[in-house]
């Protein structure tokens, strides 16, 4: 019965080394270029799954064989920087008294615009509230913000944010992007991203006697359409054989896709960084719609400090609809700014995204 028992321990063993293999796949996945690779570029999304199973399999050797828990626990450290990245612990991230600046990126969604509110848009209600220094919007909807019921609200904004900027973004001008600023805007200048729908903006900020450079970006979406995202909640709810052979090659092929877009898209916004004078204080913010366990975010982040790893804690799930629980929005840094308080304000659901916002402070020393 020992030799039995000892036996099946060890066929476990050997099933937590293979999750522990595909575990690390998942995390270091973000140096596969989606461009080649575009199915297995999405192995990121799965991240959090395998890192509960690690954890699991580590809970169950410390109480049946503990010597076998190290496996689980070497596999954590080796993963650990990944981990931090997609859920960072920060005890103490308060900001100065003085010196900050607010930021704010919000995904709107047309201003929350199927809401057809008398007082006005709660998206613009949001953002005159929030009191942040600078604002960046995307699925910003300026036809939205001309309706009568916005007129008063948008009065209020025009009057705290003396500059603002408004963008037509993708192929097709549908999309707009936005930025509300309590800063002159020296300059403005749309990023040439290939897309029908989305893109990016760069600006010019005169802050103080100190230049800050922001870019306002809206990447490449998963063109997931309702269909899709019943199959995917389907799948969740009854995750058969026979509906995972059915739904997961259509989800695995549109997200593939998609990723291989925003991959070219993260190139041209990481070489525009590299562009920027040397030192230059530097800010980017929006929906990359990709997580932090990914390519997109790993190139766009290269050389940039990310303001919620920094200054935020646990997941900072941003996207609330479907049950696609990831953290897609991202303030992203110069190593010359230090950031706190970052958080994911789940204030509402007006938008199928909560805004992020953090304070800043340039090093001008």
């Amino acid at each position: 019965m020992k030799r039995i028992t000892s036996f099946l321990a060890y066929i476990l063993l050997a099933v937590n080394g293979l999750f522990a293999l595909l575990f690390l796949l998942t995390a270091y996945s973000t140096y596969i270029n989606p461009v080649e690779h575009p199915t297995k570029s999405c192995l990121g999304l799965t991240f959090p799954i395998f890192l509960a199973i690690i954890c699991l399999f580590l809970c169950f050797w410390i109480v049946v064989r503990i010597r076998f828990a190290l496996l689980s626990v070497i596999t954590l450290l080796v993963a650990h920087p990944q981990i931090l990245l997609y859920m960072p612990i920060n005890f103490n991230s308060s900001k100065p008294d003085e010196g900050v600046i607010k930021v704010l990126s919000y995904n709107t969604m047309s201003l929350g615009g199927t809401t057809n509110n008398p007082d006005g848009s709660p998206v613009l209600q949001y953002i005159l509230n929030n009191e942040a220094n600078i604002v960046c919007l995307q699925e910003y909807s300026s036809s939205i913000s001309k309706r009568t019921s916005n007129k008063k609200l948008m009065a209020d904004i025009n009057k705290r944010y003396k500059y603002s900027s408004f963008d037509k973004v993708g192929k097709t001008k549908s999309n707009e992007i936005a930025i509300f600023s309590e800063y002159p805007i020296l300059s403005s200048r749309r990023i040439a991203l290939d897309s029908q729908y989305n893109g990016a903006t760069l600006y010019k900020l005169k802050v103080g006697s100190d230049t800050l450079y922001v870019i306002n970006c809206h990447l490449e979406s998963n063109k997931l359409v309702m269909e899709d995202k019943v199959v995917y909640e389907q799948m969740l709810k009854d995750p058969n054989k026979q509906s995972i052979k059915k739904g997961l090659p259509q989800l695995l092929k549109k997200l593939g896709e998609a990723a291989a877009i925003r991959a070219k898209q993260a190139d041209i916004i990481s070489q525009e960084i590299e562009q920027l004078p040397k030192n230059s204080y530097i800010l980017v913010a929006g929906d990359f719609n990709d997580t932090p366990i990914s390519y997109t975010h790993r190139v766009i982040s290269n050389e940039m400090r990310d303001a919620f790893v920094e200054s935020g804690n646990g997941l900072g799930i941003s996207y609330n609809q479907h049950k696609l629980y990831f953290r897609i929005d991202h303030i992203l840094t110069s190593q010359n700014i230090e950031s706190y308080d970052c958080v994911v304000d789940r204030w509402d659901k007006v938008s199928d995204h909560y805004p992020i916002s953090c304070y800043i402070s340039l090093d001008t020393k």
